[in-house]
């Protein structure tokens, strides 16, 4: 089997089943901490990038999320008929408890909730207006075949909106490691108050990210249209994709 590193930071369609494993561990482990490690590392701005996606979504739409995690950002979207889906049932768990509180304050129906990959998405054709997928598509094993069946379950005309690491070249990609590496490792063990924390792994993790360049090529060659993929200001830290199911 291929090691996790054969993909070089640019070809990130074949990460191996043992390292998607731990991969999938190590987000778990997160679980306790994963709000205030990211607020801390972002400076702040993982609350804004989350309102700019759901910006997307308009009042009466079917959105599904792809990788909700703990429901950070599922807590968050108001008035939408909305699907969390996640591979990690230990993840459903916490975020159906927060998600489903969410929506009770604001008169809402609980959210349903699916355990799957991305790359095999149990959901008919054509089903959802949005798919919003936020810091989960640098863990998809396949990601090609992740955008695959998104676009399978996308109304014509529905848009997905991702929004992740950003890396907008291989320097900039040196820069974002060099970050992960030092400043946010020392977060995290402030934090979590242990050496042995989960974010060891996941800033691993971004060595083997693509480029937007890569990302927006990977888009069209799927059949997204509309295309856009861009770094986010102030701090370039992120980056959003967006992509149309045709009509």
């Amino acid at each position: 089997m291929a090691s996790r590193s054969s993909t070089g930071g640019y070809d990130p369609s074949g990460i191996d089943l043992d390292a998607w494993t731990v991969l999938e561990a190590e987000l778990e482990a997160t679980i306790p901490h994963y709000d205030r490690v990211n607020r801390l590392m972002t400076f702040g701005q993982d609350r804004r990038w989350r309102a700019s996606v759901a910006a997307h979504a308009e009042p009466g739409m079917s959105v599904l999320e792809v990788g909700c995690g703990p429901g950070s950002f599922a807590e968050t979207i108001r008035g939408v008929d909305l699907t969390c889906l996640d591979p990690s049932p230990e993840m459903l768990r916490v975020a159906r408890k927060r998600v489903d509180a969410a929506r009770s304050a604001h008169g809402e129906a609980p959210a349903a909730y699916v355990e799957a990959l991305a790359e095999s998405i149990p959901l008919p054709d054509a089903s959802f207006d949005r798919v919003f997928c936020l810091f989960s598509f640098r863990d998809f094993q396949d990601k090609k075949k992740g955008l695959e069946e998104i676009l399978r379950v996308l109304k014509p005309g529905g848009r997905l909106v991702i929004c992740d690491a950003g890396k907008g070249s291989w320097l900039h990609g040196f820069a974002g490691r060099m970050w992960m590496g030092t400043v946010v490792q020392w977060m995290a063990r402030r934090v979590t108050g242990t050496r042995d924390h989960p974010w060891r792994g996941l800033a691993r993790s971004y060595t083997h990210y693509g480029t937007n360049r890569y990302y927006r090529r990977m888009l069209r060659d799927v059949g997204f249209t509309s295309v856009r993929g861009r770094l986010l200001w102030p701090f370039l830290m992120a980056s959003r994709f967006v992509g149309e199911r045709p009509n």
